[in-house]
């Protein structure tokens, strides 16, 4: 079930990442609430994952999830560079993500 949480608040931190963008500095009061509601489910979620998942593996997916997320999700909607270094990237943090879960001894 830890994975599932930590899978949880990855996808929310997308949101709130993605969502920081469209608040223009906090001034628009919509993304502004989703940004701070997104924040505090990804925060929640990170922390019943790091009940039982050392905090080190967790933090490293959390992070790589919503890396990935949000660099896709740029290019999605705000037209940001697809390149092949980009993309290179991106699988390596993905990598990362795999090998952090499956050398994680058992959680």
């Amino acid at each position: 079930m830890a994975w599932l949480y930590l899978a949880v608040a990855g996808i929310f931190e997308v949101v709130w990442a993605i969502s920081l963008k469209y608040t223009h500095g906090f001034t628009r009061w919509l993304p502004s609430v989703i940004t701070v509601i997104g924040t505090v489910i990804s925060f929640y979620f990170l922390a019943l994952a790091t009940k039982s998942l050392p905090i080190g593996t967790a933090y490293a997916v959390w992070t790589g999830i919503g890396t990935m997320g949000t660099m896709i999700m740029g290019i999605l909607l705000f037209q940001e560079q697809l390149t092949f270094p980009r993309l290179l990237f991106l699988a390596l943090i993905l990598a990362g993500i795999i090998g952090v879960r499956f050398s994680s001894g058992g959680h």
